[in-house]
């Protein structure tokens, strides 16, 4: 049998031994029911009939005089338990619940966790015996007795308020752990029983989840846990990041929740980057409920951007964009605009979202907006999703007073790079919309006005002086390269077809542009190329002179 379960461990089929199993259960010999229960819980589960056939075995099995046996028998019930099994066998868990024997009673404790989640109508057989567990002195049954009420609570939150009742058994449970000399059975690190402890807390969590009274309760033990662990080990971290979880998830005191944001804090200059992310994640989900005391750390969560490790940057990433307000989007922004020029391919798209929503609530002033979104433009257009250059246009057309301002940032970066299609869409709409500008150079008075002259003087940049036949040569390139996308070639056909109005004296040229695509492959181009020919040749009359 110990040879067909190491063929299963393999991946090998091993279920003709399924039989075999329920012979060794029944053996009186010790070793032939351990490898008998073992060979069950590898092989057998609650989708195949065969393992109802063991339930008498294990009712047997319960009643042994030797421990370690009824510990086998709990073990294998609480593994493959049907609901059937669990109804059958429910009674005598409940009994050995009561058993003096600390070893049966945290074996039937931990089993009757699983029969809970199995049946939750079972939970009521085991509220009575809760009490008792929690009243222990041993260690081992505290631990899987506070398991078993905290699986109860999951199953069924309406009996959160019978278990309420023993919060203050918690709580001194958990001061004497914190106050309790050496115990060389229960020390790790330095700290005593810090299994027990986490549970502890995890309990406390929930029991204080939405209840004012019961979280006013536990303010001054979750203090203390808070101010007298040790946290220059990993033990410590552990106890440490379950007080912030149980203090940020209850009711509590403002005060305890600086203090908590202030434990991540300290989580975010350790050198273990396990730690770091862990500080991260947390500080993530407490953003919402005390932003002002995360805002505190935002420059050491700034700092995590610059880590080597890819998950810590992420979650740094994301804390910096919750973060981000109108006090503070200067200096955030900056910073990730800075890592922009470095991130991998696959940040890039979530920056360049987020950067655009960031922006668009929280901007000071219309120009740093714009000089912003145009950044993000030029840094990662081709990561940025089709819909937000929709977006951009339309945020464009609303700067009536700095029209002439990004027409000439979008006409530079055009010349410099056409292998961004977002980018070079954006682009070619502007110089459509507003390429008389590029010429006139109406552009150095938009720059020099505006109410934030003075913040905007370093976003000041030299006026490119540019005459029709190189905006056309421009947009000329970009129809022919084989980057531009379809989509980019008919942003450019219209373009050309708006510069007809704009540009009185290179009506001849963008004639013939136009008309060159008049038998082009791609249907939609050759549309509208014979449509705008039409309009040149029977309704040209109706132009207006440009001015």
């Amino acid at each position: 049998m110990a040879k067909l379960l190491y063929i299963h461990m393999l991946g090998y089929p091993a279920h003709f031994g399924q039989m075999e199993t329920l012979k060794l259960i029944a053996s009186p010999r010790f070793s032939d029911k351990r490898l008998g229960y073992l060979g069950a819980m590898m092989l057998l589960d609650e989708r195949q009939d065969i393992h109802i056939l063991i339930t008498n075995c294990m009712k047997n099995d319960m009643h042994h005089q030797v421990q370690y046996v009824v510990g086998l028998a709990l073990c294998a019930l609480g593994s493959i338990c049907s609901e059937e099994m669990s109804r059958d066998l429910s009674g005598e868990v409940e009994k050995l619940l009561k058993s003096s024997n600390p070893y049966i009673v945290r074996k039937a404790a931990l089993c009757a966790a699983r029969i809970v989640r199995k049946v939750p109508d079972l939970m009521e057989v085991f509220v009575p015996t809760t009490r008792q567990l929690l009243s222990e002195k041993n260690h081992a049954v505290l631990l899987t007795g506070i398991c078993l009420v905290t699986e109860m609570c999951t199953v069924n939150p309406d009996s959160l308020q019978h278990f309420r009742r023993f919060l203050p058994n918690l709580v001194r449970m958990l001061k004497n752990l914190i106050m309790a000399g050496y115990s060389p059975e229960h020390d790790v690190h330095g700290i005593s029983d810090p299994f027990l402890q986490v549970r502890v807390l995890r309990l406390m969590r929930m029991l204080g989840k939405g209840d004012e009274d019961t979280s006013e309760m536990m303010n001054d033990i979750l203090a203390q846990v808070a101010t007298n662990t040790d946290s220059s080990k990993n033990v410590g971290h552990s106890i440490l990041y379950e007080t912030v979880l149980t203090i940020m998830d209850i009711q509590s005191e403002s005060g305890l929740r600086v203090l908590a944001v202030n434990i991540l804090g300290r989580f975010l200059s350790n050198s273990d980057r396990n730690v770091r992310y862990v500080a991260l994640n947390t500080l993530l989900r407490t953003v919402s409920v005390d932003y002002n005391a995360v805002q505190r750390h935002r420059s050491t969560i700034l700092d995590c951007l610059k880590e080597s490790d890819v998950s810590i940057r992420r979650r740094a990433l994301e804390l910096s964009f919750a973060l981000v307000n109108k006090n503070n989007i200067r200096t955030i922004m900056k910073e990730v605009l800075a890592f922009l020029d470095v991130a991998e391919p696959e940040f890039k798209s979530f920056i360049a979202t987020n950067s655009l929503v960031a922006a668009e609530k929280h901007s000071p002033n219309k120009r740093w907006h714009i000089d912003t979104v145009l950044t993000v433009l030029i840094k990662a257009g081709s990561y940025m999703q089709e819909e937000l250059v929709f977006t951009i246009i339309a945020m464009l057309s609303q700067t009536d007073q700095l029209h002439g301002y990004h027409t000439q940032r979008l006409y530079v970066a055009l010349t410099n790079d056409i292998s961004q299609q977002p980018l070079v869409q954006v682009a070619i709409w502007a110089v459509g919309e507003y390429g008389d500008l590029l010429v006139t150079g109406q552009v150095e008075n938009e720059i020099g006005g505006g109410e934030e002259e003075e913040e905007e003087e370093e976003g000041r940049r030299e006026v490119v002086q540019v005459t029709e036949d190189e905006v056309l040569d421009v947009l000329e390139r970009v129809l022919q390269s084989p980057q531009s996308s379809p989509a980019t070639r008919q942003y450019t056909l219209n373009s050309v077809m708006k510069l007809s109005s704009r540009f009185s004296t290179s009506l001849p040229r963008i004639k013939a542009m136009v008309s060159s695509y008049g038998n082009n492959m791609d249907m939609e181009l050759q549309q509208r190329a014979v449509e705008y020919c039409a309009i040149f040749s029977k309704h040209d009359n109706m132009r207006t002179e440009h001015k």
